[in-house]
C-alpha cells in the first residue's frame, strides 16, 4: 500500500481524531498527549487538550494517510519544550547529551495497518516537516529489538533499528534496550 503524509494541523486535526477515536483514544486514551507538560492530566479532557493545542501550532506530528485519504498512523516530534517528559529521564539526565532542536516521541499505527510500511512513512514525513522547518540536532529514545521478542505495545518510539536506517546513530543506552539516537537534519 502507498503512504503519503501530511502535517498535524487544524486542517488535518479530523483524520487525526478519527484514527485516535477508532483506537480508543490511543493505547488507551494517551492522544499522543504523555509527552507534553500535561501529559499527566487524565480523561476525556485529553482530547480537548490535544486538540487545542494542534490548532494552536503547539503540537507536531507526521499523520500517515492512505491511499484513500484514511489517516492510519504518525509520528509525533516538536521542541523539547513542546515535549519535555520522556522516557528514561532519570538516566537520561545522568548524562544529557546536548540538548536537541527536535525531539521525536511518539509513534501510533492502526492496529490494521502494523508492519506494513506506516512508522517508516511517518518517520521519513517527520524528518522532512523538521527538514522544512530549518532542521537541526533530533533525538529519540528507542528500543533495540535485534536478537529479542519485543511486544508492539512497547515499541510506540518506534525501533533503533528503524531509526538507523535514517542515519540515526546511538548515543547511549538509557535502559535494558532503550537508546538515545540522534541525527542532524
Amino acid at each position: 500500500m502507498t503512504y503519503t503524509t501530511r502535517p498535524l494541523d487544524a486542517s488535518t486535526w479530523a483524520a487525526f481524531a478519527e484514527l485516535a477515536e477508532r483506537n480508543n483514544g490511543v493505547f488507551g486514551g494517551c492522544w499522543c498527549l504523555g509527552f507534553h507538560p500535561e501529559g499527566k492530566v487524565r480523561g476525556k479532557v485529553r482530547r480537548e487538550l490535544k486538540e487545542e493545542r494542534v490548532r494552536t501550532g503547539g503540537a507536531h506530528a507526521a499523520l500517515v494517510v492512505d491511499g484513500d485519504g484514511v489517516a492510519q498512523g504518525w509520528c509525533q516530534y516538536g521542541d523539547p519544550d513542546e515535549l519535555p517528559r520522556i522516557k528514561h529521564r532519570r538516566e537520561y539526565g545522568k548524562a544529557a547529551p546536548p540538548r536537541p532542536d527536535w525531539r521525536i516521541t511518539c509513534f501510533f499505527v492502526d492496529r490494521k495497518h502494523r508492519r506494513g510500511g506506516v512508522a517508516r512513512a511517518a518517520l521519513e514525513g517527520a524528518l522532512a516537516q523538521i527538514a522544512a522547518a530549518g532542521g537541526g540536532l533530533v533525538e529519540a529514545i528507542s528500543e533495540v529489538t535485534a536478537g529479542r521478542d519485543a511486544p508492539g505495545r512497547f515499541l510506540f518510539s518506534a525501533t533503533v533499528e528503524l531509526f538507523e536506517e535514517f542515519g540515526f546513530e546511538r548515543v547511549r543506552r538509557v535502559g535494558t534496550h532503550a537508546w538515545i539516537v540522534s541525527r542532524v537534519v
